[in-house]
């Protein structure tokens, strides 16, 4: 699959301003978006870089002294004033500056500082996460940082399997990953749901 035709077009508008373009992608867990992320680096190579949501998690030793590592992915185990603050820079980032960033590693689910190197030069910023279209707490001042945000949508047990999956090849039996889902994710994605109706478009995948 690849990104449909109609939404290459919307991007290649938004290219047209003369400023920089900030698209973001929201939707569920498991819904598809660091996938469409890649589509988008792919289809403006060169024109565009990737600032993934999940660099902002807080770190695993945090989560457990708050108390929250069982529910690491909602959204009070982000850092969501850091990332409203980046977002905040990478619009408003001057000549010859580069702005770095963190980048979530699955491998040993702890975010790592200064991983992305965002150009001045570059402009297209893709953004994607699960919490950009929440409207409460510092989460809902994403959507005015953004100048187009997509509601990636998915069937709900193809996207259910699709999350047990990635939580067994992390390293959690299939039980303990269904269960994972059903207390953690899928609160989370009603959540994210409610916000479908602030996205600009909606991309089926």
């Amino acid at each position: 699959m690849s990104l449909p035709a109609a939404f290459i077009e919307r991007v290649e508008s938004l290219l047209r301003r003369p400023r920089r373009v900030v698209l973001g992608l929201a939707g569920p867990p498991g819904a598809g978006k660091s996938t469409v992320g890649q589509w988008l680096l792919e289809s403006f190579r060169g024109r565009a870089q990737l600032l993934p949501m999940d660099g902002f998690h807080l770190a695993q030793a945090e989560l457990e002294r708050l108390g929250r590592a069982q529910r690491k992915g909602a959204p009070d185990t982000f850092d969501s004033e850091g990332y409203v603050a980046l977002l905040g820079r990478v619009r408003a980032q001057c000549a010859g500056e580069v702005i770095y960033a963190p980048e979530f590693r699955r491998e040993i689910e702890e975010p790592i500082a200064g991983a992305i190197g965002l150009r001045y030069e570059t402009p297209l910023v893709i953004t994607e996460g699960n919490y950009l279209l929440v409207d409460d707490g510092p989460w809902a001042r994403v959507r005015a940082l953004l100048d187009e945000a997509w509601y990636i949508d998915v069937d709900d047990a193809l996207r259910r399997r699709r999350l047990v999956a990635r939580h067994m090849r992390f390293g959690r039996t299939k039980e303990e990953a269904e269960a994972w889902v059903e207390s953690t994710d899928e609160p989370n994605a009603r959540l994210i749901a409610r916000g479908r109706s602030r996205a600009d478009a909606v991309l089926a995948v």
